[in-house]
């Protein structure tokens, strides 16, 4: 899959999966990436991309860098959200390792999925079971979540811990469960957030979470201004 843009105004970074999260090498410094964080944070007080300089806070929710290293389990120097994502266009490219903050529009095919934006993050359609669900898109988040009791229908494949800022650390049963995104089929291993998460998500009119497991192997254009996600 390829995609196309102006290398003039367009700048590229190393991007790689470290512990089923996404990780972008800008300035010689480990950046985690997530559309699920409507702030982004780091050691240094901004941070410039493709000619623009964001402000950056200590922390978020009292997650600070230091300690994101210790939940992820690789040394970073802060966290890219949507408040300098949604400035770009971006595109992320799982197997050539790169990530592309562009000014100008890409020209990239896949499937087109629609999106729109609750402060700031990214909620799109997912089918599961013949119903059409809308999920945050979340690519700070290693596995999709699933709220509700229709996830009990399901046999659990495992368990696993997780994060989320301002809460800790939390375990969740996994499940196995197969979804649609316009049409196109995933599988994907799901969760269930604690119930004060689980509170967050009903904020914003929403069933759950869907994971990065979705850019593994693929390319992913995540068009904010035009309100589109784009996979290979």
């Amino acid at each position: 899959m390829s995609y196309k843009y102006y290398a003039d105004k367009t700048s590229e970074a190393q991007l790689t999966f470290v512990n089923d999260h996404v990780f972008a090498n800008i300035n010689n410094q480990e950046w985690l990436i997530d559309t699920g964080a409507p702030t982004s944070f780091g050691l240094s007080n901004s941070l410039e991309i493709n000619g623009h300089e964001f402000e950056l806070y200590s922390n978020y929710l009292g997650l600070s860098a230091k300690e994101l290293s210790m939940h992820t389990g690789h040394v970073v120097h802060g966290l890219i959200g949507t408040d300098v994502l949604n400035q770009f266009n971006v595109v992320m490219d799982y197997d050539n390792e790169k990530i592309a903050f562009s000014n100008e529009e890409v020209a990239m095919k896949g499937i087109e999925i629609p999106m729109r934006k609750f402060m700031g993050i990214p909620i799109i359609n997912v089918g599961i079971d013949g119903q059409n669900r809308k999920m945050f898109f979340d690519t700070g988040a290693q596995i999709s979540y699933w709220q509700g009791s229709c996830i009990n229908a399901y046999e659990p494949v495992g368990t696993m811990k997780d994060f989320y800022p301002g809460f800790g650390e939390f375990e969740t049963k996994v499940y196995s469960i197969d979804i649609e995104l316009e049409g196109k089929p995933f599988n994907i291993r799901c969760g269930v957030l604690p119930n004060a998460l689980e509170m967050a998500l009903s904020m914003g009119g929403t069933e759950g979470i869907i994971g990065n497991e979705i850019m593994k192997n693929r390319v992913v254009g995540y068009f904010p201004k035009k309100d589109q996600l784009v996979v290979s």
